[in-house]
């Protein structure tokens, strides 16, 4: 059961003057944790972009990768489903509940039992993928690709794919454990590991679309052996011990989710089928924008919710003042950093794509439609970053309903926005239901978060708002501008054009964003370097 929500004569009427502050120490491991994890998200998505890039030259913007993007897709939406979704919802605070000293018997016995069960389900839906491949390739549209044999190949390249969800579902389970016992420098590179993979094996078979699949196999399998290294003081065993509580509350935890994440995935394989419809290339044309989208995003919130989610997770039994103080840092940090980062991306989103993928069989007309669903995508991003957290503080509350049921409504909001713009907006229509999903979301999410802990009005959040927004103005401005001006004079073309044109506008937008930080006295952003340092 979620925790209930303090009635009003329990919660706090008015926030301290000035509020109390997360302790020193616990600030900065919890900045540590985040540096880590950051770093483990640059070299995943640096990975990423690497693999996108590889995918780029080799098949260009293809329907053959638009065929194999829809046979990944089902693994991994499944794998979200079943695992994926449960890590910080349901694993991380319920482990979190056993990780110290004196329990780490149980927990054990715990992640013992959980990884049993795991492998018991992923292999009943491993089953399940080969034997109805052609009826789920129907369902996310491998039948409207106008290419012939498309559908074939999307079909065969699924069955190769399917034990790709017993892996990464293993390794989440592993995962979760981690980082209840807040070990991050293993798990923070597992996606590296999984990207890495992926761009060896490719270019090792060039010519050949099965070898993204045989990466994916082969990068989710060393998922699993790097964190067993990480775990090898714990003691596993086959264990099925389902009357365990922690099981139970795993369960309870995770059953809303599952509900959201139902429908998520439903809403993903209708933006696939409608994306089909829009020509046999569109699916590659959103990967490469997501890759780019997600950049930022992975790397800076990702990274603050799971370092904070722990503290959070500790924090929620009859700690409201901590709780609240150590969110609200994270949300104006993630304010602070996603803002500039959206605008920054926005106006070098041409010059970007050209520099990582316009190569080998990727055309200039593939790089202005990529760019175009790029910008059309980033104004959801800050809403994304923000309710992000916000998820994560529900979470460490072990409130998953409502998450579960915003989660829902968004989705439906999605669905019903992207087919009513389908016929006037053709592909953009995905990338416009997306930013008022994530819009929608986060409005609702701070309803929900409100409802919970009270107000936050009084934590400096709109102050930081105000201020980033004013900075990420100027510094997409600046960075626009130089960028342009560096492509109509520099006497270079190709690559070497589009890197100048990057560096130039990226270094322009990163000293306009300095100044105003110190301009406007931006005080998360220039207290971030002291407190990596300190660590």
């Amino acid at each position: 059961m979620a925790d209930p929500v303090l009635p009003s004569t329990d919660r706090e009427q008015a926030p301290p003057s000035p509020p109390d502050r997360t302790p020193p120490d616990q600030e900065q491991s919890i900045v540590r944790a985040a540096a880590i994890l950051a770093i483990g998200n640059v070299a995943s998505r640096l990975f990423g972009l690497a693999r996108q890039t590889v995918k780029a030259n080799l098949f260009g913007a293809s329907g053959l990768l638009s065929a194999f993007e829809v046979a990944a897709f089902v693994p991994i939406s499944l794998y979200e489903l079943i695992i994926g979704g449960m890590v910080n919802a349901a694993l991380v605070p319920v482990f979190s509940d056993y990780a110290t000293k004196e329990r780490r018997d149980e927990l054990w016995g715990v992640l013992s039992t959980v990884l049993s069960v795991a492998t018991i389900v992923l292999l009943l839906v491993v089953g399940f993928v080969e034997l109805f491949a052609p009826q789920i390739a129907w369902l996310v549209g491998a039948n409207e690709f106008n290419e012939s044999g498309l559908t074939d190949v999307a079909i065969r390249l699924m069955r190769m794919a399917a034990p790709t969800i017993l892996f990464l579902g293993i390794a989440s389970v592993l995962t979760g454990a981690l980082f209840a016992l807040k070990r991050f420098n293993v798990p923070a590179f597992i996606g590296a590991v999984f990207n890495g993979t992926i761009v060896i094996v490719a270019l090792l078979r060039p010519d050949h679309i099965d070898s993204l699949v045989w990466g994916m196999l082969l990068g989710s399998l060393l998922q699993i052996v790097v964190q067993l290294w990480a775990l090898r003081d714990a003691r596993l065993r086959w264990r099925l011990d389902w009357r365990h509580p922690a099981v139970r509350r795993i369960l309870q935890l995770y059953t809303p989710i599952v509900a959201g994440l139902v429908v998520n995935q439903l809403a993903i394989a209708l933006s696939f089928n409608l994306a089909t419809r829009t020509g046999d290339q569109s699916i590659s044309y959103m990967k490469f924008a997501t890759t780019l989208y997600q950049f930022p995003l992975g790397l800076v919130v990702t990274a603050l919710s799971v370092a904070t989610l722990p503290t959070l997770a500790r924090q929620a039994s009859g700690q409201l003042l901590a709780f609240k103080q150590t969110l609200t840092e994270g949300l104006r940090l993630v304010i602070t950093l996603i803002l500039p980062a959206t605008a920054g991306l926005f106006a070098l989103a041409v010059p970007i794509v050209a520099l990582l993928f316009e190569h080998g069989e990727f055309t200039t007309q593939d790089t202005a439609t990529t760019a175009l669903v790029l910008r059309v995508y980033l104004f959801g991003l800050p809403f994304a970053a923000i309710d992000q957290m916000l998820v994560y503080s529900s979470f460490a509350r072990k409130d998953t309903w409502r998450p579960a049921l915003v989660g829902v409504i968004s989705i439906l909001i999605y669905s019903l926005t992207a087919v009513a713009l389908l016929r006037p907006l053709g592909l953009l229509s995905l990338m416009v239901a997306d930013a008022v999903k994530h819009v929608t979301h986060t409005i609702m999410m701070i309803w929900v978060v409100r409802g919970q802990i009270g107000s936050l009005r009084s934590y400096g959040i709109a102050k930081t708002t105000l201020k980033s927004i004013i900075a990420a103005i100027i510094t997409g401005a600046t960075a626009f501008i130089v960028a342009r001006f560096a492509a109509a004079n520099l006497p270079l073309t190709g690559f070497s054009q589009s890197l100048l044109v990057v560096l130039m506008g990226g270094a322009a937008g990163v000293l306009a964003y300095t100044l105003m930080v110190f301009a406007l006295d931006i005080s998360q952003a220039k207290s971030l370097p002291h407190m990596l340092l300190r660590r």
